[in-house]
């Protein structure tokens, strides 16, 4: 049975209490760790957009193609999980502040970036129909969440469902969240869909932090253990991830209903236990993974104009003709080119393309909290 997250106030730190631990030491292991994890995923989702588009530009498949296709059962889920692991630090908070830190802050980013890939796309998204076409097209953004954005969006549904929720039983919860992740549900809204597939992975990070924690407490303590456990996992999902379900919808075992959450909910683990290992190890690529990951959002924001531009020119061009090699080259810029527009603009008025203004906080900025979207990890 996991244990309640703590309902003591957010500055008060027990001994006992993983999360608020880890949260309260910056610079602790555990936040290193968590960083490093959503580096990882951040790459992984970036990867899958570069390399299916690149892969249908250039009318081929290449290498990356099978990594996209063994990271698809997790690559999400975990990105949800880790985002439940800290909202138990200000789920009992009120309204004001819970909507200022959970609601406000990703409304601002999504609101922003709505119209800043919309006006990129302006052509495609208008078809013709001018201004008017335009702001309908944004104000139907408002209530169905725009094409990759759908994440920012989705992280302060969740938010809300769980302050609202949290004071049923957690089996109760937990089963709600498994039903809706394991029935049919193909609406065709993108907002409802993903709803109901991905929120089990964020209560999970909410019900089983302290869990969470100590398992990597645990992959730290027995690096060895963990690691062959981490092999023992990649073969599985590497043989239900690529072998064919037989059944009409479901294109391989690992998107059968029940397998898909075991999966998702596995590979989410593996993430943290890899990326414990990982920053156990050290060196230059955890210390890259860490980057990504305490800026993984202004990555997720930004990727989509430099993956464009790179993989046209890269295709049209024809300097290279080799389908995995584009799409890693496409996947770099994606990755790099976000984190150095952040770093250029970080002390210019453009900073508020990451960094969320004052006048945009309905309960005080606390000090030091004029930070980089990507950075906030634990409120």
């Amino acid at each position: 049975m996991p244990a309640r997250p703590n309902r003591e106030p957010a500055l008060s730190v027990r001994p006992d209490d993983p999360v608020r631990a880890a949260a309260a030491r910056p610079d602790s292991g555990r936040l290193a760790w968590v960083d490093v994890a959503k580096g990882l995923c951040i790459i992984l989702v970036v990867m899958m957009h570069a390399t299916l588009g690149t892969g249908e530009a250039m009318g081929g498949e290449g290498a990356l193609h099978h990594v996209v296709a063994f990271a698809k059962p997790f690559r999400i889920p975990d990105f949800f999980l880790l985002s439940g692991l800290f909202v138990g630090r200000v789920v009992d908070r009120d309204w004001r502040l819970f909507a200022d830190r959970r609601i406000v802050h990703f409304a601002y980013f999504y609101g922003l970036w709505l119209v800043i890939q919309s006006a990129a796309k302006y052509g495609q998204v208008t078809e013709g129909g001018g201004i008017g076409a335009f702001l309908a097209h944004l104000a139907h953004g408002l209530v169905e969440p725009y094409s990759t954005l759908w994440f920012i969006y989705l992280l302060a549904v969740f938010s809300v469902a769980v302050k609202l929720l949290r004071r049923l039983p957690w089996p109760l919860l937990l089963a709600g969240a498994v039903l809706l992740q394991s029935l049919p549900i193909e609406t065709g809204s993108t907002l409802v869909d993903e709803f109901c597939a991905r929120f089990v992975y964020f209560v999970g990070g909410f019900l089983f932090a302290p869990r969470i924690f100590a398992l990597a407490d645990a992959a730290r303590a027995r690096a060895g253990l963990a690691l062959l456990g981490l092999c023992a996992w990649a073969l599985a999902e590497g043989a239900l991830a690529f072998t064919p379900s037989g059944v009409a919808g479901y294109p391989t075992l690992a998107s059968l209903p029940g397998v898909s959450l075991v999966l998702g909910a596995a590979g989410a683990l593996a993430i943290v236990a890899g990326a414990v290992l990982l920053t156990r190890a050290g060196g230059p690529v955890t210390a890259a993974l860490r980057t990504c990951g305490e800026r993984s959002i202004v990555i997720y924001l930004a990727f989509f104009l430099p993956m464009a531009a790179t993989r046209t020119a890269l295709v049209r061009t024809g300097l290279v003709d080799d389908v995995g090699v584009v799409s890693a080259l496409v996947t770099l810029a994606a990755v790099v080119v976000p984190l150095g527009i952040e770093r250029l603009v970080r002390h210019t008025p453009a900073r508020f393309l990451f960094r969320r203004p004052a006048a945009f906080h309905i309960a005080g900025e606390r000090p030091g909290a004029a930070q980089p979207l990507g950075r906030v990890r634990s409120a």
